[in-house]
């Protein structure tokens, strides 16, 4: 006899394998001059062989919250702040994703994202379903201090992408220096230290000419 739970738990996991196959602004790392092998996507400029999609960015800011922890405002439950960030991004499978300074597309954001919400946490047994949807309605509302954090690393590695790039995404979509200190200064909600750090960098990033004029 099949186990419904099982069942259920596995489509959910098959169906979450097309965050592999949603792309986002953020190019990858990589570095020629070492020798970085990666497939080069079509209509894609050789420098920069691809974007990240939305499994690696979440599988990073995993790592993210499992190493720089201690840099939280308060002490914070890093399971649960890792939890939140595996799943975050799950109703881009439906919703696509939202470039962050897109202000048409924002406007339907949060209605597009909670359809999507309903039918992939659905497709799980009721009790994880509850709780994964619980994680990301955290996520959203920002209201504690592991959705602080977590929200704070989920606005500083795609900085740390875009900066390691010279700003290509950021100069690709025409955004200024001040449109990404506005958005972000919400780090410091999640951690001073980070947002210190990251102060720092966009006035280099700015110097360097990593964005819009």
């Amino acid at each position: 006899m099949i186990d419904e739970r099982l069942k259920k738990q596995l489509e959910f996991l098959l169906e979450i394998d097309k965050m592999k196959s949603l792309y986002r602004q953020s190019y990858i790392i990589h570095d020629e001059a070492r020798g970085d092998s990666m497939r080069e996507f079509e209509g894609e400029k050789a420098l920069y062989k691809r974007r990240e999609n939305d499994a690696e960015h979440s599988f990073h800011l995993a790592l993210f919250a499992m190493t720089l922890a201690e840099h939280a405002n308060v002490s914070v439950d890093v399971l649960k702040v890792m939890k939140m960030v595996l799943i975050h991004d799950v109703v881009e499978i439906d919703a696509g994703d939202t470039y962050c300074y897109d202000t048409e597309g924002y406007k339907s954001k949060r209605e597009r994202e909670e359809k999507a919400a309903d039918r992939l946490f659905g497709l799980l047994p009721d009790d994880q379903r509850d709780e994964y949807r619980a994680l990301w309605e955290e996520f959203e509302r920002v209201d504690t201090a592991e959705a602080r954090f977590a929200a704070a690393l989920d606005r500083m590695q795609p900085m740390l992408l875009n900066y390691s790039k010279d700003g290509i995404s950021w100069r690709e979509h025409g955004v200024s220096f001040e449109q990404v200190h506005s958005r972000n200064a919400l780090i410091k909600n999640g951690s001073d230290k980070l947002w210190e750090y990251i102060e720092e960098m966009l006035r280099e990033a700015k110097e360097k000419g990593c964005f819009a004029e």
